[in-house]
């Protein structure tokens, strides 16, 4: 190629990138410069503070009667009547059944007229020995007939004294004939009917009575969290000033809430070794006799008054690989940093932090899904952003 043409296209060359840099310029400065940086993120927080919280425990349990009595008879016989009405309530010393007392009063008349024949042998026995014991300092009669005739006086008075116990113990026979209720309260079904043979203290109870005006509800509370619970009210951690009377609330099996409140009244001083576990007793008022024995609830009872409780809402704690509760927080210069928190409980929505937050910090609740640890974000209450996008007007759209 010669000279000529080499500078020819040197120059074309040149003039394509003047004119290809012209453009980019009038590219530039048509969109307004370079590009604008990215905006800051902005988040919603929530500024740590304590206050007292009131900590409960939910415990399983059954509900059981504050009295019970198996009804069963004291004498043997045949059933004649059964004076009650299935599951209706009993009065205490009310009449359940009557046993054929026929024999009993054979019986009770008998030992009564024994008595009176006792009776009636003691007076010339009595009689007989006063004189002999006058004529006796005369030398009317000898001393052994005297003292025969003490004997016999002595004797025929014990007759007397055994008669009298012969005959309390036929009455007492013939009143356990009737079968009465030896407490007040709601009778279930009966387990025999008129015309069947009982025999005094059978195994098998005729009936059960069972008083359900008050009830108890026994819940059981693992070793581990007693010792737990004992250590922080040592410490101070928690305060309970009636830790043996304390208040507990009730789930009922459908997890509906039992209207009345009951009392703690003792625990257990053993743990059961096969469960690890100590039975706690709550009585609970029972009116309209909603509460059966038998049936399962849960107890909520409260362990004490944590005053300076730190809560984290819930939504503003995750899960990291480990299982470990992590919070953002926002530190100094609006910088976003990572905590590992130690939660005791979740209460509602929020947690009870023990470690890993200190009071003024802020932890944001609002926005994490455009924030990590280490960059800068804009702060805003939690709930502002969103109360602010709702008052603003809606933009309509071509």
């Amino acid at each position: 190629m010669k000279t000529a043409d080499k500078m020819k296209l040197l120059t074309m060359a040149g003039v394509l990138a003047g004119l290809l840099a012209m453009t980019g310029c009038k590219q530039q400065d048509s969109t307004g410069g370079s590009p604008p940086a990215k905006s800051t993120p902005e988040v919603g927080v929530v500024v740590m503070s304590s206050e007292p919280v009131t900590l409960t425990m939910e415990l399983s349990g059954r509900i059981s009667p504050q009295m019970v009595a198996e009804v069963r008879p004291q004498v043997g016989g045949i059933i004649q009547k059964r004076l009650f009405t299935e599951g209706g309530d009993v009065i205490a010393g009310e009449a359940l059944y009557q046993i054929d007392p026929a024999t009993y009063q054979a019986a009770y008349a008998s030992a009564k007229a024994v008595l009176v024949k006792s009776e009636a042998n003691v007076f010339t026995l009595r009689q007989k020995a006063k004189r002999y014991k006058e004529l006796v300092t005369i030398n009317a009669v000898s001393r052994q007939e005297y003292d025969d005739a003490a004997a016999a006086l002595k004797q025929a008075e014990a007759d007397i004294e055994a008669g009298k116990a012969a005959m309390d113990t036929a009455r007492i026979n013939l009143a356990y004939t009737r079968i009465s209720a030896p407490i007040s309260g709601r009778i279930g079904r009966s387990s025999v009917t008129p015309g069947a043979l009982v025999t005094a203290n059978q195994a098998s109870a005729l009936a059960t009575i069972q008083q359900l005006d008050s009830v108890y509800v026994d819940v059981t509370q693992t070793s581990a969290d007693l010792l737990r619970l004992k250590r922080n009210l040592t410490s101070g951690e928690l305060k309970n000033k009636n830790a043996d009377q304390a208040k507990v609330k009730l789930l009922l099996e459908d997890g509906t809430a039992y209207p009345l409140e009951g009392a703690m009244k003792f625990s257990e001083v053993t743990v059961d070794p096969s469960t690890g576990s100590i039975t706690l007793r709550a009585q609970f008022p029972n009116p309209d006799q909603l509460l059966l024995p038998g049936m399962f609830v849960r107890g909520i009872v409260q362990e004490g008054v944590q005053e300076q409780a730190l809560l984290v809402p819930q939504r503003g704690v995750s899960r990291d690989s480990a299982g470990n509760a992590v919070a953002l927080v926002v530190g100094e210069n609006d910088v976003v940093e990572r905590r590992v928190l130690k939660t005791d409980r979740a209460i509602g929505d929020v947690w009870l932090v023990t470690d890993g937050l200190k009071i003024g910090e802020r932890v944001i609740v609002e926005g994490l899904q455009r924030v990590r640890p280490g960059i800068t974000v804009k702060v805003a209450p939690f709930g502002e952003k969103a109360a602010e996008a709702g008052s603003q007007p809606a933009v309509n759209k071509p």
